[in-house]
C-alpha cells in the first residue's frame, strides 16, 4: 500500500481474526501504526492545531507522555518541521528513549513524584517549560477533544471491515481510544457494548490511587476529561501480575507480540469470548507492541525484582461494587445497563 509519507500511513491497520473459544474475536492492531495507536491522536492534535492556527509553521510543540503518545507527537511534531519538547517520568523505558531522541526531540526527565504522582508531576515541569518557549503549542491528550475524534478513522475502518461490531473492548488511560471509538460507532450502532480495561490502582473509575503500580499505557492518578463514563458498559480491572503474564500468553498463542495494554486487553476478550452468545464479533483494540517491554514484561529478572508472582491472578473476573477497592482481576457494571439485559435482546424469541 503505496503512501506518500510517514503521516499519510498512520491507519490502515489490521484487524485479526483470534483462535479463541467461544464467539467471534478479533483484535484491531492499533501496534502496527509506524510507531502505536497514539500516531493517530497526533496527526489529528497536530493538523488541526495548524489548521486553526493554534500552531504556527515551525513553532514548538510540548506534550507529557511516557510512552506511545511521545512517539506519535514526535512522529507528527518532526515531520512537519515543529521542534518537539517531550516531558517524561523515569519510568520511560529505554527504547522509547531512544527512539524519542533519534527523531530529534528534546527529552525532559522530571525527578520526582508530586502530589498526585508522575502525572502531575510531567504536567508541573510541562507548565513552566512551556513558559521558556513562546508560541509553542501543547496537544493536551488528556482532555484535548481531537484525541477521542481521531478514533473516528478506526471506527471507520471497522465499519468497512465487519460490517457489525457487538462488543468493543479496550484499554483506558487517556480515554480517547475506546471512548472515542465506541462514539463513532453508535452512530450506527447504537446497541453496541463497550468494555474498558484498567489496572489495579488507577484513579478513572473510583479506585484509589497506588503509584507504584508497573502497567504502562492504561490506567491514571488523575481522570482526564477526554474518559467518557457514559460510553463504558463494563469496567475490567487487571493487577500487574495479570497483565503481565496476559501479555505473554498473547505471544504464545496469537504470535501478537505486544505491550502490557495489548495483553491486558486479551485477558478479558478471552473472557468475554467465551461468555458471549453464539454469533456475536467482538473487537479489541490493541494498542502498542512489545518491543519497549523487553526487559520489563518479558523478562523473567524483573518479574523476581518486583515480586511479580507473589501478587494474586485470577482465573476469572469477580464482579464487585463500584465503590470496592479491588485487588486482582475484577469487574462492574458501571451505568445504568447490565450484560444480562443485552444476553436477552440478543436472544431469539
Amino acid at each position: 500500500m503505496l503512501h506518500p509519507n510517514m503521516i499519510a500511513a498512520i491507519g490502515h491497520t489490521p484487524l485479526v481474526r483470534l483462535a479463541v473459544p467461544g464467539a467471534a474475536a478479533y483484535a484491531k492492531l492499533e501496534l502496527q501504526n509506524p510507531f502505536a495507536m497514539k500516531d493517530r491522536v497526533a496527526r489529528q492534535v497536530i493538523l488541526a492545531a495548524r489548521e486553526s492556527g493554534e500552531l504556527a509553521p515551525g513553532a514548538p510543540v510540548v506534550e507529557s507522555s511516557s510512552g506511545t503518545m511521545a512517539l506519535g507527537v514526535a512522529l507528527v511534531g518532526t515531520a512537519l518541521g515543529h521542534p518537539v519538547h517531550i516531558v517524561t517520568d523515569p519510568r520511560i523505558d529505554p527504547i522509547t528513549l531512544a527512539k524519542l531522541r533519534a527523531l530529534g526531540c528534546q527529552v525532559h526527565i522530571v525527578e520526582r513524584m508530586t502530589a498526585q504522582g508522575w502525572q502531575s508531576a510531567r504536567l508541573e515541569r510541562l507548565a513552566e517549560l512551556r513558559d521558556t518557549l513562546p508560541g509553542s503549542f501543547w496537544p493536551r491528550q488528556y482532555s484535548n477533544p481531537d484525541n477521542p475524534r481521531a478514533y473516528r478513522s478506526l471506527a471507520a475502518e471497522l465499519i468497512a471491515d465487519l460490517g457489525h461490531v457487538d462488543v468493543l473492548v479496550g484499554a483506558v488511560g487517556s480515554g480517547g481510544s475506546l471512548c472515542g471509538t465506541a462514539r463513532a460507532l453508535r452512530e450506527s450502532l447504537p446497541d453496541l457494548w463497550t468494555v474498558g480495561v484498567d489496572c489495579v490502582g488507577s484513579v478513572i473509575f473510583g479506585q484509589p490511587d497506588l503509584p507504584g503500580r508497573l502497567q504502562s499505557g492504561l490506567g491514571n492518578s488523575l481522570v482526564p476529561q477526554n474518559v467518557d463514563h457514559a460510553a463504558v458498559d463494563e469496567v475490567h480491572w487487571l493487577n500487574d501480575r495479570e497483565a503481565f503474564e496476559s501479555t505473554l500468553a498473547l505471544a504464545a498463542e496469537q504470535q501478537i507480540f505486544g505491550g502490557n495494554t495489548s495483553g491486558s486487553v486479551y485477558r478479558v476478550l478471552r473472557h468475554l469470548a467465551a461468555a458471549e452468545p453464539p454469533g456475536t464479533r467482538i473487537v479489541a483494540i490493541m494498542p502498542d507492541r512489545g518491543d519497549r517491554y523487553a526487559s520489563t514484561v518479558y523478562d523473567e529478572t524483573h518479574w523476581l525484582e518486583k515480586e511479580l508472582h507473589d501478587l494474586p491472578a485470577a482465573a476469572a473476573p469477580v464482579e464487585v461494587d463500584a465503590s470496592e477497592t479491588v485487588r486482582s482481576w475484577s469487574y462492574c457494571f458501571p451505568g445504568s445497563r447490565r450484560k444480562e439485559s443485552r444476553w436477552a435482546a440478543a436472544l431469539p424469541s
